[in-house]
């Protein structure tokens, strides 16, 4: 016997609308999560080296960062930035200016430690812990001081500008982003 009220084919998951700020507080979440697997991956380097386990978690932390983290500072630059820029307030201006400094300063850090951390996820053995270490304190301590400063000040701004049927069309959009992004053939899974 089948059950109608909890169907969760792709087709009811599409349906269902997020409000965009549940998308990007779900990131979050997701991003110091993966900031502390990335420093755990140092760590297990340092002690045990490129084990099996290490490699994985290097696989998990690279698709992240090059991919999830990217796709969200590009959303929060398309939907919840111009708003903001254009509120005339000068704190929020600056607040907003910084954060997209931040986004560039996390790209750049970012494609400094990508290779490293690839080189583990692959196997190879010729990252340099000292300057995976240093990259990774210097990539964690921006990136936490970069989310405080959006959950603190910008995202709750951005929600009181933005009504709610906006915002659950900003996550209609994100998630329309994400699907058009994703390789043919991977399978669906509803949104967090």
């Amino acid at each position: 016997m089948t059950s109608t009220t909890h169907d969760t084919s792709s087709a009811a998951t599409a349906a269902v609308a997020h409000d965009g700020f549940e998308v990007l507080d779900a990131c979050h979440i997701r991003t110091v999560f993966t900031l502390g697997k990335l420093t755990a991956l140092v760590s297990r380097l340092a002690s045990v080296g490129a084990d099996p386990e290490a490699r994985a978690m290097a696989g998990e932390i690279a698709a992240f960062f090059s991919g999830t983290a990217r796709q969200h500072h590009q959303d929060e630059e398309l939907f919840v930035f111009p708003k903001l820029l254009a509120s005339g307030n000068a704190e929020i201006v600056q607040a907003v200016l910084r954060l997209k400094q931040d986004h560039a300063w996390l790209e750049e850090d970012w494609l400094e430690l990508a290779p490293q951390v690839d080189a583990v996820a692959c196997g190879q053995a010729w990252y340099d812990i000292d300057s995976l270490r240093e990259g990774v304190e210097i990539f964690a301590e921006l990136s936490r001081d970069h989310i405080a400063l959006e959950e603190s000040l910008i995202y709750p701004e951005a929600r009181a500008r933005l009504p709610g049927g906006e915002r659950l069309q900003m996550g209609r959009a994100m998630a329309a982003r994400r699907r058009a992004k994703k390789p043919a053939g991977t399978p669906s899974r509803p949104a967090p």
